[in-house]
């Protein structure tokens, strides 16, 4: 995958001993990559970019990876979107996978992005510019907008859409994670404690019943080990319809509700 994206080898160049014909500098800076390899580090970021719906986004450390499954909801999103310009909102927008394909893919979207992260932020501002969204962007902690209510930072808008993929991975699941993960994307982006697992569905669930429309879709992407009670939560905030979608990998990951 390096070589490819990096140095426009393929497989059959690599088998030819392609690599004797690099120059001094191409040399040094396989070399130095190689060495970023070695310590776990994930591709993407000795990259510098990932792929995601069929689209190069820049990523670096402080951003989570984009993952293939997160793919699934973001068509099941543009499939269900009968609405001419649908006003969107993405939390927790990391490297701005979602809230730009969206804002591509949906014809007249208006969407915007929000995170708690101020390097999430730069990072979907520079992926957008670079693919041609134009989205709006801002720094919000959708925890402390829940735990202070809703209407805080004068925050007055509303939406078609609201979508989001927060952290959801147990504590005690990290033994099974692979280490390139533990060691080196953010945590922030990854975890939440084990005694309160939908510590971010509930925040999300109680600011969405504001500021969804009437018969506003909120969708989410969650811990399969989870997803039945993330299904009852949405409920008990009074959610109707809530479905389930399963993702590229055949696991129940999606959730969609409705504004009742």
């Amino acid at each position: 995958m390096l070589m490819e994206t990096q140095f426009a080898m393929s497989m059959a160049d690599i088998l030819c001993y392609g690599t004797t014909q690099m120059s001094d500098n191409d040399r040094g800076l396989l070399g130095c990559m190689m060495q970023r390899l070695a310590t776990g580090e994930p591709v993407q970021y000795v990259l510098g970019e990932a792929l995601f719906a069929g689209r190069s986004f820049h990523v670096e450390p402080g951003v989570l990876i984009p993952r293939p499954e997160t793919e699934t909801l973001c068509q099941w999103v543009h499939d269900t979107c009968h609405t001419p310009t649908p006003t969107i909102l993405d939390i927790g927008c990391g490297s701005g996978c979602i809230a730009i394909t969206l804002a591509l893919d949906i014809a007249g979207a208006q969407v915007s992005a929000c995170d708690i992260s101020a390097t999430a932020l730069k990072v979907t501002r520079q992926n957008a510019k670079a693919l041609g969204a134009n989205i709006r962007t801002m720094q919000i902690d959708i925890l402390e907008m829940a735990h202070a209510g809703t209407k805080a930072g004068n925050w007055n808008k509303t939406f078609d859409i609201i979508v989001s993929n927060p952290p959801y991975i147990c504590r005690s699941e990290a033994d099974s994670m692979h280490q390139n993960v533990l060691s080196h994307e953010p945590h922030l982006a990854l975890f939440v404690p084990d005694d309160n697992p939908l510590k971010f569905y509930n925040a999300i669930a109680f600011c969405s019943k504001e500021w969804l429309t009437p018969d506003g879709k909120l969708f989410l992407e969650c811990n399969p080990a989870h997803l039945d009670e993330t299904a009852e939560m949405l409920h008990s905030h009074g959610f109707g319809n809530v479905e389930a979608k399963k993702d590229l990998f055949y696991k129940n990951r999606h959730l969609k509700a409705t504004r009742t």
